[in-house]
């Protein structure tokens, strides 16, 4: 299963449900989860790398000025110069980062089709792409039902608050708490982003 609809989220929804009732008040709170799937390609991922350690608001709008110059494919990026890159609101890791994934010349039609684990080690092979932008790919760009990005801290937070925990859990403790939720821990992570939003009136994730 992939979710590419409303409706296959709306039906992970009603799994998450009967594995973990604790998100029914949740689910009936929030309404219904976002989509937020994006095509797949160079840009999705360049979009995961910008949205590293930054809130969603500026990784928007460093993302809106790179489209707005048109910086949208790894040709165009390889043929930029760096400061055009850095005027876009990038950092210098982040624009190494995004050059690197532009001489990559990953094969993105086979990854459409690559189970989660391989897209992961695909992935994290690339400079500045960790295990967090990676699950993201998988998540939003390829649509996996079963991917979780366990070192997400909006994740951390909306567990410790829905769980009582009495810290903010790792990412170990996170993997942990979300293995009894697949297949469909990708439902669980947009509906712990959801009550993040509203307990905290801020957005988590892309």
């Amino acid at each position: 299963m992939r979710i590419n609809t409303a409706q296959d989220l709306q039906r992970g929804a009603e799994v998450l449900i009967a594995l973990e009732p604790a998100f029914a008040p949740v689910l009936a709170a929030v309404g219904p989860l976002p989509l937020r799937r994006r095509a797949d390609g160079f840009g999705a991922l360049v979009s995961a790398i910008v949205g590293q350690q930054v809130s969603t608001a500026s990784a928007a709008a460093i993302l809106g000025r790179l489209e707005a110059a048109g910086f949208c494919d790894a040709d165009t990026v390889k043929a930029t110069p760096d400061q055009a890159l850095l005027a876009c609101g990038l950092s210098r890791p982040k624009l190494r980062y995004i050059r690197g994934l532009a001489e990559a010349q990953l094969d993105y039609a086979a990854l459409r089709s690559a189970p989660s684990d391989e897209v992961v080690t695909t992935l994290v092979a690339l400079p500045g792409i960790g295990r967090w932008t990676a699950e993201i790919y998988a998540k939003f760009a390829l649509g996996h039902v079963d991917v979780f990005a366990a070192g997400d801290l909006a994740l951390q937070e909306a567990a410790r608050r829905l769980f009582d925990l009495p810290v903010r859990p790792s990412e170990k403790q996170m993997r942990a708490l979300s293995a009894p939720w697949s297949p469909v821990r990708a439902v669980a992570a947009r509906a712990l982003w959801a009550y993040y939003r509203l307990e905290t009136d801020r957005e988590g994730a892309l």
